[in-house]
């Protein structure tokens, strides 16, 4: 009799904190410059891995809290982690019982972009990433229910998008694919008019010349932000990052470059999100991102390049291989990269590290302007040899 009621009073207090732990939640909204989704707690010197930058104003349900991130309930089954600073409580704002979608529509526009859109009943969260062979984009959105009915699709009018299809993948997790006429992804972007999830999908050039290819170049680090520090001459990354950009900007316009802008052009402070938001707005093709590198281990020398949406990986692949010809060890080509300008799904985007102040073989290379000048003909070369193999993939 005594464990029978043992066993009533635990199940009791059981059913207590489940109760309690339902009531625990509270409703918020997305807010600030680019908030962005945390895939866990786990973080490096670079931030948590992040799911993907995400629009302001979405709903979301609060479950937990650790430290500076707030752990939110995507779905009934997915979560995610998101900081502090990107949320505000709503005292007003009411959960529904169900979310459903409605229906698709698929045209291209007057401009450089397909669009896709999809009608909700409430802007609710998402993650999108990319797919290679067949090109692809596959989007989530979570905590909703399929009401769609028809996906309406003007071929006349698309020139990148293929076809549109979803399924629902989990009760309240809809998944929504979107094929790609091309094989090279040229970016896309992702947010809200409304209750309406709006996915642009940028089109491939016509003319797949370097010289009608917007090309931005970032000088890594400046101002404030020094950067890495050569062992023996005692160099700043900063300054050498921007004699690197400016050197390959002077080169790209006498190739005939038509459009080419750098992210600085002085030893200025720059936020990381607002260098990103500031190319979201000049909307370039390709970007190259410049850095040297530096490790605690100094026999560690060479060239790498990173890149973190596997889409944009063949830029870097081409940028890397002609690097090798002028005397760099290959440190290596690195995907997943969790560096801020590697996150924007905008624009083409790669990270070259030239090579490491921290080694004297490197730095010695590093520091000649000589140098400068081979390292800028090279990316040129690699820039060149990416749009042939887009082309041949025509």
């Amino acid at each position: 009799m005594k464990k029978i009621i043992c066993s009533i009073i635990v199940i009791h207090f059981v059913l207590i904190g489940f109760s309690q732990s339902l009531q625990t939640y509270f409703l918020t909204k997305s807010v600030g410059k680019l908030p962005s989704l945390l895939y866990g707690l786990g973080e490096d010197r670079l931030g948590g891995a992040k799911m993907g930058y995400i629009d302001t104003n979405i709903l979301f349900k609060v479950v937990d809290t650790s430290h500076s991130l707030w752990k939110v309930q995507l779905s009934k089954y997915r979560s995610a982690f998101i900081d502090k600073v990107y949320l505000r409580k709503d005292s007003i704002l009411k959960e529904k019982p169900y979310n459903l979608t409605s229906n698709f529509n698929v045209l291209g526009t007057d401009s450089s972009y397909d669009i896709a859109t999809i009608n909700l009943d409430e802007k609710l969260p998402y993650r999108a990433w990319m797919q290679t062979e067949p090109a692809a984009i596959q989007l989530e959105i979570f905590g909703v229910q399929s009401n769609t009915n028809w996906i309406t699709q003007l071929p006349s009018t698309l020139k990148e998008i293929k076809n549109v299809y979803y399924r629902q993948s989990e009760d309240d997790v809809m998944l929504v694919t979107i094929e790609l006429k091309h094989q090279a992804h040229w970016g896309y972007s992702i947010n809200y008019a409304n209750n309406q999830l709006v996915v642009k999908i940028k089109r491939q050039p016509q003319k797949l010349d370097i010289r009608n290819i917007k090309v931005a170049i970032d000088a890594g680090h400046g101002g404030s932000n020094l950067g890495a520090e050569g062992k023996t001459t005692h160099i700043l990354e900063k300054n050498y990052t921007l004699l690197f950009a400016k050197q390959l900007h002077k080169l790209l316009k006498s190739k005939g470059v038509k459009t080419v802008f750098m992210t600085r052009e002085t030893d200025t402070t720059l936020e990381m999100k607002d260098r990103i938001l500031s190319l979201q707005k000049q909307n370039p093709d390709v970007l190259i991102s410049i850095h040297l590198n530096s490790n605690s281990d100094k026999e560690v020398k060479g060239c790498g390049t990173f890149y973190r949406h596997i889409g944009f990986r063949p830029v870097s692949q081409a940028i890397l291989s002609r690097m090798q010809e002028i005397g760099l060890e290959e440190y290596g080509n690195v995907g997943s990269f969790n560096f801020g300008l590697s996150g924007p799904t905008d624009f083409v985007n790669c990270l070259l590290e030239v090579g490491f102040l921290s080694n004297i073989h490197d730095e010695k290379k590093l520091a000649n302007p000589k140098f400068h000048t081979q390292t800028a003909s090279q990316i040129y070369k690699g820039l060149v040899d990416w749009l042939k193999q887009v082309q041949l993939q025509k």
